[in-house]
């Protein structure tokens, strides 16, 4: 083993095999014995495809890859999710380039079912098979009209009527939004998710049921669950037709429930979290195997496990697997499928025999060969202390490399990542992006700070006018515990973050106080809160009145905690990365922050990407991003002698 400053370690796991071996598993659905799924894949520019296994089967294509360039993506909330619906091996698909809903019957090419319209200016997401109606129950955004866009829950006739002039049906309307809705097993009940500004779906959401009628309609809507204190996640129907949901009512926990007879009960009453924070459409927590039983998987410290639950007696198994994060679970008789992750396997779909316990894996996300299994860095996860008496979490990768050591008595860089969201959470799943930097000598913590989901709805809600002050803390306290308690160097903390992360990464490399961070990266981070709240889309246009306060009323504020407004406090070199067709946070934001360094003549780099949104998706782009991240901190910060 040679001898060598941390942060100069070679290493096999490079950009090229970030991006090469990498793809991003996203949706999965039933359809009989066959899984369904999206991939999205940064060798093809972050083109979305759907897959197909048959029962033992391997992987196989839906979706082409010709010079159609068909993108099962859709832009409802501009974060999308629900792109696509399968019954009896017909595949319905929102494709990203028109946003048009598309019917791919087996063996045919796709064929457009709804109307064009200008700049995609109408989209569908979360749809549902209607099978008696022969129609496709589905969230419908607007754009065409002048203001913000307008959502509604609508039917689309799967033969392609709405093309020949048939506008689709409005089933729900007048609330700001609306997602999962879900058909009761006979087909005559529709229940559905709904919220209006301020409120963000991790806040307060409403769970509503209507009976629908022969022409279709939805009429004698009531509220199940939900209100101003209260986020309900995942309202289904079982096999029998009683109605679950998720929801944080009482405990602060977000907990499965049951409605029967027009009582709630409580399934499985643990201090754990059956719910997410609802980013994304088509997001599923629990499944039905049968009626008899509930397949659910929660998690608690940080920690995704799996559980069967009865729901007659209500007694409930953790099922004992490998993983440590999970999603997208479905069921079916004798089976649950899902997306799996651990510190040691990166995401992959997975099929569980739900009799036998043994799983197969279906798809991996990464390929991990055996020479590089030494290289790997597992993820420890850690509690710290931090303002107010209170604590807050994150998971701490070490530097880590067979082939290298540190020279006795040197402390070793770490770079702080923030997540997005913010309400969101760091993932323990192993991830080559993150084993990149531990590789080379350089530590990650990456910090599930207060207002990040997994700890219950008190620690989600902590960042409530928050944003920009507890985020921060965090972070800070984080780096400063692991100067104490791991032997970190305090002269080479760096900070990192995406979006919302890229925002308290800015105020942390600009606070009031002393300096903790050396040098920070933004990747389409937002550095002026007044601009965010009037020009981004309509999903987040109130977020900010919870995270900060209502605009304009809190203008001071807004100020006060916008980065752009205290280029002054900032003395370290800042590297920005951003997509030029970014919706969320405009591209002018970040250049406004890149010309105020530039005349103060901090040392800054910038990085426009052309065709890229909110969050990368093309090979190249996030193999650039990553070794210029890298280069800017060995030429000013690390000065370790790296080898590239």
């Amino acid at each position: 083993m040679v001898a060598s400053p941390y942060g100069s370690w070679t290493s096999p796991i490079t950009s090229d095999l970030v991006v090469a071996e990498t793809i991003r598993l996203d949706q999965v659905a039933l359809d009989g014995d066959t899984i369904y799924w999206t991939e999205s894949q940064p060798q093809k520019q972050g083109r979305c495809f759907v897959y197909r296994a048959a029962p033992g089967g391997e992987p196989e294509a839906v979706t082409a890859d010709d010079a159609n360039a068909f993108n099962v993506r859709t832009r409802v909330h501009e974060y999308g999710g629900g792109a696509f619906a399968v019954q009896d091996g017909t595949v319905y698909f929102s494709n990203f380039a028109d946003q048009r809903l598309y019917r791919q019957d087996v063996g045919q090419s796709p064929r457009p079912i709804t109307p064009p319209a200008a700049a995609g200016a109408l989209r569908y997401a979360d749809g549902v098979i209607d099978r008696r109606r022969g129609r496709l129950i589905c969230v419908h955004e607007d754009h065409t009209r002048p203001g913000q866009a307008i959502n509604t829950l609508a039917s689309v006739d799967l033969s392609g009527a709405h093309c020949r002039g048939l506008a689709p049906q409005v089933l729900v309307s007048g609330n700001d939004f609306y997602s999962t809705p879900r058909l009761s097993p006979d087909g005559k009940r529709l229940v559905w998710l709904t919220w209006n500004h301020p409120d963000m779906p991790w806040v307060a959401t409403e769970a509503w049921v209507g009976d629908i009628q022969a022409d279709g309609t939805v009429a004698k809507a009531r509220r199940v669950a939900g209100g101003p204190d209260e986020s309900v996640f995942q309202p289904q129907w079982s096999p029998d037709g009683d109605l679950y949901f998720v929801s944080d009512r009482g405990s602060g926990w977000w907990n499965l429930y049951r409605e029967r007879d027009g009582a709630i009960e409580p399934l499985a009453p643990i201090d754990a979290e059956f719910g997410q924070a609802h980013w994304n459409f088509a997001m599923s927590t629990y499944a039905f195997e049968s009626a008899e039983r509930i397949v659910c998987c929660f998690v608690q410290g940080g920690v995704w496990r799996l559980a069967r639950l009865d729901p007659r007696t209500r007694r409930f198994d953790p099922i004992a697997l490998p993983f440590t994060s999970l999603s997208q679970l479905r069921a079916g008789a004798g089976r649950a499928v899902f997306l799996a992750g651990s510190p040691s396997e990166a995401t992959a779909l997975v099929e569980l025999d739900l009799d036998t316990g043994t799983h197969r894996v279906i798809r991996r996300s990464a390929v991990l060969g055996d020479e590089l299994r030494p290289y790997i860095s597992v993820a420890q996860p850690i509690a710290f202390p931090t303002e107010g008496g209170e604590t807050a979490h994150a998971l701490y990768y070490p530097p880590l490399s067979p082939g290298f050591t540190a020279p006795a008595g040197e402390k070793a860089p770490v770079l702080v990542k923030s997540h997005g969201g913010p309400t969101a959470s760091a993932s323990s799943t192993l991830s080559l992006a993150v084993q990149y930097w531990t590789s080379r000598g350089i530590g990650v913590l990456d910090v599930n700070y207060r207002g990040s989901t997994g700890y219950g709805r008190p620690y989600r809600l902590r960042l409530a006018r928050q944003w920009g002050l507890l985020d921060v803390e965090d972070c800070i306290h984080g780096a400063r515990h692991l100067v104490e308690a791991e032997g970190a160097d305090p002269e080479r903390l760096m900070i990192s973050g995406g979006s919302a992360g890229g925002y308290t990464t800015l105020c942390a490399l600009t606070p009031a106080r002393e300096k903790t961070f050396s040098a920070g990266a933004s990747y389409y981070g937002v550095s002026d809160l007044a601009a965010l709240a009037r020009d981004t889309h309509k999903f987040e246009s109130r977020y900010l009145d919870w995270l900060i306060g209502p605009y304009p009323q809190e203008q001071q504020t807004y100020a006060e905690r916008s980065p752009i407004n205290h280029l002054d406090r900032l003395s370290v070199p800042v590297i920005f990365f951003q997509g030029a067709e970014d919706k969320v946070v405009p591209p002018n934001q970040t250049e406004l922050m890149v010309a105020g360094l530039k005349n103060r003549g901090i040392p800054v780099g910038y990085f426009l990407f052309d065709g890229e949104q909110h969050g990368f998706r093309k090979a190249e782009n996030i193999k650039r991003a990553l070794d210029a991240e890298l280069y800017f901190y060995a030429a000013l910060v690390l000065r370790s002698g790296l080898r590239f």
